[in-house]
Parts: C-alpha cells; structure tokens; sequence
C-alpha cells in the first residue's frame, strides 16, 4: 500500500500541495486529473522523494528510501534517460540495478512500438522518446508505476492501442498511476480517477462506482470541478460584501 498522509508543499508563496491524503492499494490503474498546475507532477514527485514536502509518504508502512525505491518506477515526458545511449545499453544497465527487470515485457513493448534497439535516443523523436521513457518504466520490474503526461507527443491511435496492451501485460500486483488531461480518452482504461485542483483532492471515485449509478467520468469530472468552482465563487462573493 502506498499512503500519502497530510502531504503539503509550497514554491515561495504557491502552495502546490495542501494537507493531500489519499492511498493507493496494489492492483490498480488511476487516473489522477487536473488542470496544469494543480499539483499532479508535485504529488509524483513527492512520492518518489525527488523534492522535499512536509507530511507522510510511506510504502507497506515503511518511509520511501534507497530500500524499497526499486518498486517505484517513473515515466515523465521530461524524460529521465540518458541520451547518448542506446535502448539495449539502458536494458544492460537497468538489468545491473533492478533484479526484478523484465527482458521480455522490454522486448515485447520495443517490438510493439517498432523502436530500433542501437541507435542513441538523442536520435530518436519526441513520439519515440516518451515511448521509450514508458517502456522502462514499465519493464523495470516495480510494483507502482507513475506515469506523468507521457504521451504528449503521441498520436491518438497510437495511444489506444497502447492502453490495450497495457492492460494485457500488467501483473495484479502491479499498480499504474497515470497523470494525464486525456480525461474521456482514458476513461475505459482507468478504473480509478483521482482529482485535484490547486493542490487540494477534489474527487476520489472508481468507474465501478460511477457505473452502478449510472454515472460515467467526464461528467463525475465536470460536476466535482464545477462544484468547486462553486465555492469558489461563493467565498469572493463573501468576502467581497464585508469589505
């Protein structure tokens, strides 16, 4: 289980997270949506410990460190690999640090994605890099696997297909979370959807659970974003007649 307990972070003045609590059990594809700068790349990176915050995050009770760091894996369109080398060094390499490296699921997705295997990725498209940047992430062996807009630079049936394949090769111990806008594009694909909105969770539902009322995500999304907007409205409204 990975636990996220009253997580804050501030840049300067902005507040990009705000007392955020939520859990992720293992088994589980989750959409987390939010406009930009809600906090989406902020929460991911907390939980991989790449900036510092204030609050809790912890993995099967533990505090994330150098010790359990290897069951979280992470695909960001800022991309994390090195671009000199070729996707076969980046195999060796990731095979020499992470034991539990899958050649097969990287083969597989390499064929899938008809990526040549010796040339540098500084060659490569912005498409064919963020294929990349999720191929090991997926194949690197981890039980949670954060994806951060990713497909940026990808066509829409390229995408489709891979949502299809994604969902055939991933373990049940395995857990995606997939931070992306695409909201009506994923939403078969997801069977979570997690919302935030200038820092803060919003929303918090399985499409199970939209499903048995008949419900579905785009409007459960516009509903809970509208809502807030709501409030928001409301509180200017408020303060504005006690000035």
């Amino acid at each position: 289980m990975l636990e996220i307990k009253n997580v804050s972070k501030s840049y300067g003045t902005k507040q990009a997270l705000s007392d955020v609590s939520v859990s992720f059990p293992r088994g589980e594809i989750v959409g987390l949506f939010g406009e930009n700068g809600a906090g989406k790349t902020t929460l991911l990176k907390s939980i991989l410990r790449l900036i510092k915050f204030q609050g809790s995050i912890t993995l099967d009770g533990e505090e994330i460190s150098c010790n359990n760091i290897e069951k979280l894996s992470f695909a960001t369109a800022e991309h994390s690999f090195i671009p000199n080398l070729t996707p076969s060094a980046h195999r060796d390499f990731y095979k020499e640090h992470f034991p539990s490296f899958s050649d097969k699921r990287f083969n597989s997705l390499m064929e899938f994605f008809s990526l040549p295997d010796n040339k540098p990725l500084r060659s490569f498209s912005l498409g064919q890099k963020n294929q990349f940047e999720v191929i090991m992430a997926l194949s690197q062996g981890a039980d949670y696997i954060l994806i951060d807009e990713a497909f940026a630079g990808n066509d829409i049936f390229n995408r489709e297909d891979f949502y299809k394949v994604l969902l055939g090769i991933l373990r049940e111990n395995e857990t995606v979370i997939l931070s992306t806008h695409l909201i009506e594009e994923v939403s078969d694909f997801i069977g979570r959807a997690v919302l935030i909105r200038s820092g803060e969770i919003i929303g918090d539902v399985t499409t199970l659970e939209l499903m048995e009322k008949g419900d579905n995500l785009v409007s459960y999304v516009k509903r809970a974003y509208n809502y807030r907007a709501d409030r928001v409205s409301k509180a200017l409204g408020e303060l504005s007649e006690g000035e």
